[in-house]
């Protein structure tokens, strides 16, 4: 394996890891915005003040 091969996969995989990391916080962030019961952040308009 040469090093040009190398550096070619480990690049790919960062992407794809990345990629990877995104589309779950995505998910996830869409999935809490979806559920009624899950608490407002303090930064919100509509929350109390404290906690």
């Amino acid at each position: 394996m040469t090093i040009e091969t190398l550096l070619a996969v480990l690049a790919l995989g960062t992407i794809a890891a990345v990629a990877v990391f995104a589309f779950a916080s995505r998910q996830r962030v869409k999935e809490r915005r979806e559920d009624p019961e899950a608490p407002k952040s303090t930064l919100a308009a509509d929350a109390p003040d404290t906690r």
